[in-house]
């Protein structure tokens, strides 16, 4: 079919549009990735227009193909695609691209325009978060036989993406459980921001995803419309294996002097060049943002046809609605993640007697919360039985069943994360993962990616702190958990006992505009003892008194969390014995307590009373908590191997040391 714009072929005359328009945007800010876009623009056009099932009227379309633009550096393109489907993205938007308050960011952001499906630009992320979509619709299948679900999931990955590690494990993942309805573009285009990949990339692509069980497919000109669609037709056709497309492209495509070059991929192609590009494609050097009326003719009738296969889909599901009204209600609930209206009082219904770690008590809780609220999937690193994670009675995900709740991500913390977040990003799911506190470094990255896009997602650490004990400092974790509560819009939790962890669990099953991060103990600490004004749901405030001081005004106050809470209570009980009016306070969450007002900050902690606080960790984050004299008993140093009840009197994390220091500090006042 030929257009009336230069009797350029339909296709050829869209993908120069995108690649224009993306190229414009990019150079209009002078800041961005123009290369990628033009590069890609071909296959993003051929998927776009003759694969893709999507309805931007119904974005949350539970059977839509999902698209995740893993090199979120080429944002242009995406947004590109937006306007010209018929999401909410105007030509106006465009032209503001990584403007101050534009919707168009510098990298795609999760929620910042419908059609985003992740916050993508840390490279690998979108290739992981894909893997945990396919995984989520599995389960979904599985579950609900019958459900029309059949989309897949595509995305278009660059050699960056391929670099990072992140990706290694997550393909892994994906060939072991042979997640067919991945369907990936590798952006092959041998440039990267220092000059050729052969810098540091010469590897054999197609090989390493053979080895991890993908269907691997080759376009040698990812500029033939032809040998793309035959490519993206084969990826769709295989239901056994992922897939991975390696289309050989021209980064800067059309650009007569910077294609094939690292000066195309994050820099404007400068005034010159654009017009000299728009020469050499033959298109009209004004206006600028041109779309030809071709062009959205063209993604206009390809957006009728979705609209019918979106209704012709909705009759079957109406069909299977009709038929399983019991399967849809349990549908709709993990869909709303709706939760019980009892849950509280269901997860305090755990209780204990004798001293119990608190990653025992948090498996025992999580299995209650599992067996209300039918989102809760997950599983761990490696380590469930030291994690105490699994769901019990519940089966294992493998490779052609997927109707169970445990999933095994093997020690690939780095994915692990990840994959959570595109479970949650899927919709439907709360997603948990678990490790022990000192290996969330591997998983940092997608914790702030959770927290940036929002995401419902249970971090379980468990092993927190310098009482792991015997296997040394290299699993004793120090400075971790200021760490994550440096993350915005994560709450930590490190509950002191039973109920504390109950309302941890509630409070992350009821926090769905972000992610909780739940630090729990491998010894055993002892029930606490409350006061008679003391309700569950304080502890939802961040802190809440747990011991009063004797008389009309405590000497000093002591605040901290976990384990260390009943080492606190020990201590005020030998001050007392010295005369000493002492407070305790627990601070299960710091997040949460700083965001109370502070009428009632000041009537746990007041600003005339000298503070101490007891954290088996770095002080980082604490003093904030008071103007008073502050004393931290923390760590400042990495811990030692050994049992960890000669660590807490090496390094002081007993009653009566906790006791000596705060009394040698008021003494000092």
């Amino acid at each position: 079919m030929k257009s009336t714009r230069n009797n350029q072929p339909i296709d050829q005359l869209a993908a120069n549009a995108i690649r224009i328009i993306s190229a414009e945007g990019v150079q209009k800010a002078n800041s961005g990735h123009p290369g990628m876009p033009m590069g890609m623009a071909d296959c993003a056009h051929v998927l776009f227009s003759r694969f893709l099932t999507h309805n931007p009227n119904d974005t949350k379309w539970i059977n839509r193909d999902r698209f995740i633009l893993s090199a979120g550096h080429g944002s242009m393109l995406l947004y590109t695609m937006l306007h010209l489907t018929g999401y909410d993205v105007t030509m106006d938007e465009l032209k503001s691209f990584r403007q101050l308050d534009s919707r168009t960011a510098g990298h795609p952001e999760f929620g910042m325009i419908p059609g985003i499906e992740a916050t993508t630009g840390p490279l690998g992320q979108g290739f992981t978060n894909g893997v945990g979509m396919a995984i989520a619709q599995q389960i979904l299948a599985a579950q609900f036989p019958g459900l029309p679900l059949n989309h897949h999931v595509f995305a278009i990955v660059s050699d960056g993406d391929l670099m990072e590690g992140i990706t290694a494990e997550a393909a892994s993942i994906a060939g072991h459980l042979k997640l067919g309805q991945i369907v990936y573009i590798y952006d092959d285009n041998s440039i990267s921001i220092e000059g050729s990949t052969d810098l540091a990339f010469t590897e054999d692509v197609g090989k390493r995803f053979e080895a991890y069980g993908w269907q691997v497919l080759r376009v040698d000109d990812a500029h033939d419309h032809a040998k793309i669609e035959k490519a993206l037709e084969s990826g769709i056709q295989e239901t056994g294996k992922p897939t991975i497309i390696i289309a050989t492209s021209h980064i800067g495509f059309g650009s007569p002097h910077k294609v094939d070059t690292s000066d195309v991929h994050g820099s404007p192609l400068g005034p010159d060049e654009l017009k000299a590009t728009k020469e050499q494609l033959g298109w009209p050097l004004e206006p600028e943002f041109y779309l030809p009326d071709d062009v959205a003719n063209l993604y206009q009738k390809r957006g009728e046809k979705l609209q019918s296969d979106y209704a012709a889909w909705q009759k079957e599901f109406d069909a299977w609605k009709e038929k399983n009204p019991d399967a849809f209600k349990t549908l709709q609930n993990m869909l709303d993640k709706k939760l019980p209206v009892d849950l509280d009082e269901q997860l305090l219904s755990i209780g204990h007697e004798k001293p119990t770690a608190t990653r025992v008590l948090g498996g025992k809780v999580l299995n209650k919360a599992a067996s209300i609220v039918p989102s809760i999937y997950g599983g761990s690193a490696d380590l469930s039985p030291s994690t105490k994670t699994d769901i019990v009675g519940a089966a294992s995900i493998e490779a052609g069943k997927f109707d169970g709740r445990n999933l095994h991500f093997g020690i690939r913390e780095n994915a692990m994360g990840s994959i959570l977040n595109g479970m949650a990003l899927y919709g439907g799911f709360i997603p948990y993962g678990s490790t022990f506190l000192v290996f969330s470094d591997y998983m940092r990255p997608a914790i702030r990616l959770a927290a940036l896009s929002h995401l419902q997602v249970a971090f379980v650490f468990t092993h927190d702190s310098i009482f792991v004990g015997e296997d040394g400092p290299t699993h004793q974790p120090i400075e971790h958990i200021a760490s994550m509560r440096a993350i915005p819009n994560v709450d930590l939790w490190r509950p002191a006992d039973v109920t504390e962890t109950a309302m941890a669990w509630s409070a992350t099953l009821n926090k769905k505009n972000g992610p909780s991060v739940l630090c729990l103990t491998r010894q055993n600490i002892p029930l606490l003892e409350k006061p008679a004004s003391f309700k569950p749901s304080d502890i939802l405030k961040g802190g809440y008194l747990l011991a009063k001081e004797k008389g009309n005004k405590a000497d000093v106050v002591i605040v901290a969390t976990g384990s260390e809470v009943y080492i606190s209570v020990e201590a005020k009980k030998i001050l007392e014995d010295q005369g000493k009016s002492v407070r305790v306070v627990s601070v299960p969450c710091l997040d949460l307590f700083n965001k109370q007002n502070e009428t009632y900050k000041k009537s746990l902690i007041p600003d005339n009373v000298p503070v101490v606080v007891v954290e088996a960790g770095i002080s980082q984050g604490w003093h904030a908590i008071t103007r008073a004299p502050f004393l931290m008993i923390g760590m400042e140093t990495f811990g030692v191997s050994g049992p960890y009840q000669l660590l807490a009197e090496k390094y002081g994390f007993t009653g009566p040391a906790v006791a000596e220091k705060t009394a040698q500090f008021l003494k000092s006042l």
